[in-house]
């Protein structure tokens, strides 16, 4: 199968709009933390701690030595692809179209349950009450955000820019409080047996989930359409956030393991509620309560936004249905995918429990980075900003991490991506039939 079984996308014009440069450096970085400083921080240390122990720090900067990799050739990708997508549209244009759509459908797809998980765990945190206040608090709060981003872009990023502070303010809280708290010590750490419970294989695994907190940073690249000067601000936003974002998660990775150590956090739905209660600092649990909502919303915001954008170029191309390519003609936003977004996520969060979705979105977003650095690989050496090996670790990484996340998660992930590769493949089949019956 060529580039040639699926028509090139529109160019912008008159008959249909483009989307707008309006985001700077500032703005990009801010929606990247905003995507991974997110509700992940507060709920994958536990299931993290249960893969690894004490390990679960060195699997931190595993994950964050992947998603560096990862994010190298995302930047350098969408330097040279200023467009909107993403890894879909780099692996349409490096490897071939279904390369592309495989990438795309499992950002999509994986992202869209994430969007519910975020919308859940937002729910769960400001509404502590019957479960059905909880879904329809959800619901609107889906509702909310993308009326929010169907008013463009900026609005977008001004008000990530308020929830980043907010959920950066409560994390520094959590960790001061564990810290004079009076009850955190090192010997929570534990000796050799708890840096090494889980084996390599524990900590591949515990550095596959919390992958799930790191892969906010696609939000830059996959909305490199309206970034400003993309070829200098997506290499320079991409690796600042992502930095900021390591170093949040050793801090408060650290703080969580001295108040509890590793075997209280596993057992622990709300780790750092945990933690605080453990270091002698339960009177901050309402801090955590407030961080978390707030930054499941910030995470939910960014979301919207970069799956509509993938959306956006999936039906550009025909991979997705047409009508998701509409762009509002005043405040440029795919306003059609992220309102089909919308209503998909709001189903979701009222019929089903995403809440333990993110070995599964890890599953996806691994193969979506894979796919990522193979395509950096083919890049001529004009367009490349950084050594190829970095490319060939990252997919090395992401196939490991892949592959070492819980069955349940690989099944499923699996059973996904097969079931939109035959469905795409079926589409196909009818077109061309469509094509040759024609007169």
């Amino acid at each position: 199968m060529t580039a040639d079984d699926c028509p090139p996308p529109e160019p912008a014009g008159p008959a249909r709009p483009g989307l707008v440069r309006r985001l700077g450096t500032g703005d990009a970085v801010v929606i990247g933390l905003g995507s991974m400083v997110g509700a992940g921080v507060y709920a994958a240390f536990g299931p993290a701690a249960k893969a690894a122990g004490s390990g679960l720090l060195v699997a931190l900067l595993v994950a964050a030595a992947v998603a560096y990799c990862n994010a190298a050739s995302s930047a350098q990708l969408a330097a040279q692809y200023p467009t909107s997508g993403g890894t879909y549209a780099y692996g349409r244009e490096r490897l071939g179209p279904w390369w592309g759509f495989t990438a795309g459908w499992g950002f999509v797809v994986g992202k869209t349950a994430s969007c519910a998980a975020m919308a859940l765990t937002f729910a769960t945190y400001a509404v502590p009450g019957p479960w059905w206040l909880q879904r329809l608090v959800a619901v609107t709060a889906v509702v909310a955000l993308a009326v929010l981003n169907s008013r463009g872009v900026t609005r977008t990023a001004q008000l990530t820019r308020v929830l980043v502070a907010v959920t950066l303010t409560a994390l520094a809280v959590v960790v001061l409080g564990i810290v004079f708290g009076g009850s955190a010590t090192p010997a929570r750490l534990g000796g050799w047996p708890a840096w090494t419970s889980g084996g390599l294989y524990g900590i591949l695994q515990a550095a596959g989930l919390l992958f799930f907190a790191f892969a906010g940073y696609a939000r830059i690249a996959t909305m490199g359409e309206e970034v400003r000067e993309p070829a200098r601000t997506i290499p320079r936003a991409i690796p600042i956030a992502l930095g900021i974002a390591v170093g949040v998660y050793l801090l408060v990775g650290t703080a969580a393991l001295l108040a509890s150590g590793p075997g209280h956090l596993a057992g622990s739905a709300a780790p750092l509620a945990t933690a605080v209660t453990d270091a002698g600092a339960g009177v901050l649990v309402p801090v955590v309560r407030i961080g978390a909502a707030v930054a499941s919303l910030g995470a939910l915001l960014a979301l919207i936004a970069g799956v509509g954008r993938t959306v956006l170029a999936m039906a550009r191309n025909r991979d997705l249905h047409g009508r998701l390519a509409a762009i509002h003609p005043r405040f440029r936003v795919p306003h059609h995918a992220e309102l089909v977004l919308a209503v998909v996520v709001s189903v979701l969060v009222l019929t089903v429990d995403l809440r333990a979705v993110i070995g599964f979105s890890s599953f996806g977003v691994l193969v979506y980075y894979a796919i990522a650095n193979l395509a950096a690989l083919t890049q001529e050496q004009r367009h490349r900003r950084w050594p190829r090996s970095l490319s060939v670790m990252g997919l090395a990484g992401c196939l490991a991490l892949a592959t070492t996340l819980p069955w349940i998660s690989i099944a499923a992930g699996a059973a996904v991506f097969l079931a939109g590769l035959i469905g795409r493949g079926t589409i196909l089949r009818l077109r061309r039939s469509d094509a040759a019956n024609s007169p």
